[in-house]
């Protein structure tokens, strides 16, 4: 069997006696963290890794039936968890990513310190008493897209989640961290993600959380950010003054503002 390690091509850098573990979004591989990895560095171990299919992972260690849910990549991260012998994390998650940390948390959270989840949604669709930010019928749509052309789609997608049309470098950023996906495992991942429902969920985790969010947000609007404090009451919300999806690459000097007063706390 193939060394977790080896499967999510997991970096460890850094120093100290906390670990910081980074779970990536959608499409995105460990380097999408370089804005805010260098001032954690001296201070912490940090803890990055590539999801099964995106980046430099093994692509053969993909399951079809146990990447078929969230829950399949939350028992690669604490396979790694594992494999690592780590304690007292704090688990820094973005997008799905976030949504995959809690799931792991929910699951083991003795490996867990604390939860900062940047851009986190639970569902991603609108309901009759929830804002998911997409209709039925228009992720009906992008999903199609999506199959018919792959390529043509992440031209569209990623300046959708970046959300900073007035900086293009930000979404070429993205675009070029989609197009090393391997395109089979990311449409399949991605209805996984699209199409999930992991809003029963979240009231299960008993692990400290800080949510972060931004102002504007097309795929996680803020409805989002006061269904998940409602359902955890004793989490943190934090909304960032800014645009888009990722404000660890759009925003990051803020961003690590936030993480750091939680770190602290």
């Amino acid at each position: 069997m193939t060394s977790p390690l080896k499967r999510n091509n997991v970096h460890i850098m850094g120093s100290g006696s906390r670990t910081l573990l980074f779970v990536n979004g959608f499409g995105c591989d460990q380097s999408i963290w370089r804005f805010i990895t260098p001032s954690f560095s001296s201070r912490f171990q940090l803890v990055l890794f590539d999801h099964v299919g995106a980046g430099l992972s093994e692509s053969s260690a993909y399951d079809p039936d146990k990447h078929g849910s969230l829950q399949g990549y939350a028992q690669d991260l604490l396979d790694i968890c594992q494999e690592l012998n780590l304690t007292d994390v704090t688990l820094i998650g973005h997008s799905v990513g976030a949504m995959i940390g809690m799931l792991a948390a929910i699951k083991a959270p003795e490996y867990f310190r604390q939860l900062q989840l940047l851009c986190l949604s639970p569902y991603y669709l609108n309901e009759t008493n929830y804002h998911g930010g997409f209709d039925q019928q228009d992720m009906k749509q992008m999903l199609a897209f999506m199959d018919q052309d792959f390529m043509g789609w992440v031209d569209t997608f990623a300046p959708f989640v970046m959300g900073n049309p007035d900086q293009p470098s930000l979404a070429e950023e993205l675009l070029h961290s989609l197009c090393q996906n391997d395109p089979t495992i990311a449409k399949r991942f991605a209805r996984v993600i699209f199409l999930s429902d992991n809003r029963p969920d979240v009231s299960l985790c008993k692990v400290p959380c800080l949510f972060i969010q931004c102002a504007r947000d097309l795929v996680a609007p803020l409805e989002v950010g006061d269904f998940l404090q409602a359902t955890l009451p004793a989490s943190e919300l934090v909304t960032l003054p800014v645009s888009g999806h990722c404000p660890h690459v759009s925003a990051p000097a803020l961003t690590r503002e936030v993480m750091e007063t939680y770190l602290a706390a």
